[in-house]
């Protein structure tokens, strides 16, 4: 393919990559296209034919994503395709255009989505009065416009946020995406899925402190512990009331232990005991089974092993017992 540069006034060698490239198309980029795009800029100063395979080894990165990397590009215009190969596009001309092109008609896709540009600048705003007393840097912009996009939050949802790492005194970049990759991982889209997340920790959390106080525990549930809380509370759907039979069988243990406790619980999920009755039932079916086979038990066997004498019969006898 051939590539060259659609502005050829440039007299320096240099590479100049506009600020629009790092504030509007940087952040939406894969690494591998942002390579691919900014080796693409350098070499179309040359005017030479170059080759994708040529393009994949100097650079590392496998053809498929070369080939992918290209067919971004072009979709977002920073590439133009011509017979034989790209141009590189103006990059300020292309925003330059986006912002004046006269447009006659306006779909309804484009009139929801410029409504809700206008509730998210309003969000944005009161970002930056709330927490950055109204000087806040430019980057910050940006980067909420990528999480809006990465994460599908609704405005609420990215107050909130803001709102959060700011009570924890943390508000930095590292520490927004940490949480906000949290709240993703946990679902996060509305307000009312925040909402249903935070009563769930708060349900998981006066559970952890009434069974530590039930067991007597001189330290805390640790956060491997109440992810068996969250498992017997949110995919058992059990409550204190049948999680705390489980807890008293810990009256001949030695040592507390919440996977021993789970096997219990997951017994009992399985078995499909949804009640205090059902378990109840259920245990009491199981000591009367086990008291039944502890009678047959001992009617096989006799009464006084010390006034028992081995006789034949009674190796015959054993035999006919094991036979059964």
């Amino acid at each position: 393919m051939k590539l060259e540069q659609s502005d050829k006034s440039s007299l320096f060698s240099c590479t100049e990559i506009p600020d629009v490239f790092f504030a509007d198309y940087l952040p939406q980029m894969e690494g591998d296209y942002a390579k691919v795009y900014l080796y693409v800029l350098f070499l179309s100063k040359f005017n030479k034919d170059v080759k994708i395979n040529d393009l994949s080894k100097r650079l590392g990165i496998q053809f498929p994503v070369v080939q992918d990397a290209l067919k971004f590009l072009e979709d977002q215009k920073l590439l133009i395709k011509l017979p034989d190969g790209y141009s590189v596009a103006n990059m300020q001309e292309l925003e330059l255009s986006k912002l004046y092109s006269p447009k006659l008609t306006s779909s309804p896709e484009d009139i929801e989505k410029n409504a809700q540009s206008m509730q998210r600048a309003k969000v944005v705003e009161e970002i930056n009065n709330l927490f950055f007393q109204g000087v806040m840097s430019s980057t910050w912009y940006t980067d909420i416009d990528f999480w809006f996009n990465k994460y599908g939050f609704d405005e609420q949802v990215m107050l909130a946020l803001f709102g959060y790492c700011a009570n924890n005194r943390s508000l930095n970049r590292p520490y927004v995406q940490a949480v906000a990759d949290a709240w993703a991982k946990d679902n996060i889209k509305t307000f009312n899925d925040l909402d249903a997340l935070e009563a769930k920790k708060d349900r998981i959390k006066k559970l952890s402190k009434e069974i530590a106080q039930k067991l007597h525990l001189s330290r805390n549930l640790t956060v491997y512990d109440e992810e068996y809380l969250t498992k017997w509370t949110e995919e058992f759907g059990y409550d204190i009331s049948i999680i705390e039979l489980a807890l008293k069988r810990s009256s001949s243990m030695n040592s507390i232990s919440f996977e021993y406790f789970d096997k219990i619980l997951t017994e009992w999920h399985n078995n499909a005991l949804t009640t205090v009755s059902d378990v109840e039932n259920y245990q009491n079916s199981k000591k009367e089974k086990t008291k039944q086979y502890d009678k047959q038990t001992k009617k096989a066997l006799p009464q006084d092993l010390h006034e028992f004498s081995y006789t034949q019969s009674t190796f015959e006898n054993l035999d006919s017992l094991y036979d059964n």
